[in-house]
């Protein structure tokens, strides 16, 4: 059963699809996702981000959108990646619950209703977890162990399938969250970290039927990067200036000990020029440190909405019969 909105209404479920030459695959995918809404009797859209396709996947989507008024194209002016293509749609998006899936048919949209029940148990992030993975096993299953073994020994977590784009989120905490590189295989860590209750369910997945994949060796990097970049600022984002002044402090202390010891090389009539140059630059990267702790101190206090604050509050979209999910 279709609900009809208006394109001011604020929505329960949005689903944000980003998609790059996918041309023989996008009209059943749509399909699969309007039969998947169909009997669920939510106020619903579907977001497809076209990133910067080459083929005939953006008329496609296009024609579809003329057909099926639930759906809504964006098209990026070239390919800027996942990330940012995911980062277009979720701006965009009217639904209190946002779900994100890939657009090459891997994932299954039957599986949408499956994450929204779990978000009615009262949880801020559903992900799918694909325990049958239907892929590659040297070139895709066997790196996407090694990841997911990394993350959670780094970042402390226990998710399963961090590479899952099959996923539900708060709309009000997804959309406060800065988006770049790769990280949107990090966003549930990050909510995660930042106090949101998180829930894992199993989903379907499908080997793919169309193209080709968009997922190279590169990705390894970037994830590794990523990985290293989110560690370090959340080891500073509560107190930037606590964690800035200790390493002033400690360049500080070096640089007295320098101080100190060029003293005693004076009195015994010996040469301080090595001992003056260390003791100088312990001193500039005391100084540095400071200064850069107060100006990130002054950014974090002068900077948008944090996620923890957000989590205050949780609201999620009601389902047919059921009421309102409120927590405090």
């Amino acid at each position: 059963m279709r609900v009809a909105v208006t394109d001011t209404d604020r929505l329960d479920l949005s689903v944000v699809i980003p998609f790059l030459n996918e041309e023989e695959s996008i009209g059943l995918l749509c399909e699969k996702v309007a039969a998947a809404l169909d009997p669920m009797e939510v106020r619903a859209e579907v977001i497809l981000v076209d990133d910067g396709s080459t083929d005939q996947t953006f008329a496609r989507a296009a024609a579809i959108a003329d057909r099926d008024p639930r759906f809504r194209v964006i098209q990026l002016r070239r390919n800027f990646g996942q990330t940012a293509a995911l980062s277009a749609g979720i701006r965009h998006a009217r639904g209190e619950v946002i779900v994100t899936m890939d657009g090459d048919l891997q994932n299954d949209p039957r599986d949408i209703e499956t994450l929204l029940d779990k978000m009615h148990e009262g949880y801020d992030v559903v992900i799918g977890w694909r325990e049958q993975r239907q892929d590659k096993l040297i070139t895709r299953k066997i790196p996407s162990i090694l990841a997911n073994g990394l993350i959670r020994w780094v970042m402390g977590t226990q998710i399963r399938d961090n590479g899952c784009a099959l996923r539900a989120y708060r709309a009000d905490l997804l959309q406060a969250l800065p988006l770049y590189s790769e990280m949107h295989r990090l966003l549930p860590t990050i909510m995660t970290l930042s106090g949101a209750r998180l829930a894992q369910v199993k989903v379907r997945h499908h080997s793919r039927q169309y193209g080709a994949s968009k997922y190279g060796l590169s990705r390894i990097y970037k994830v590794l990067m990523d990985l290293l970049a989110l560690k370090s600022v959340l080891g500073l984002v509560h107190l930037p200036f606590f964690g800035f002044g200790a390493a002033a402090v400690l360049f500080g202390l070096g640089a007295g000990l320098g101080f100190v010891v060029m003293l005693l090389y004076l009195v015994a009539g010996l040469p301080i020029v090595v001992m003056a140059g260390v003791t100088l630059l312990l001193s500039a990267l005391s100084l540095f440190m400071l200064m850069l702790g107060m100006l990130s101190e002054l950014i974090y206090r002068q900077g948008p909405l944090k996620l923890e604050h957000t989590l205050k509050i949780t609201t999620v979209a009601p389902r047919e019969g059921r009421a309102p999910v409120h927590s405090s």
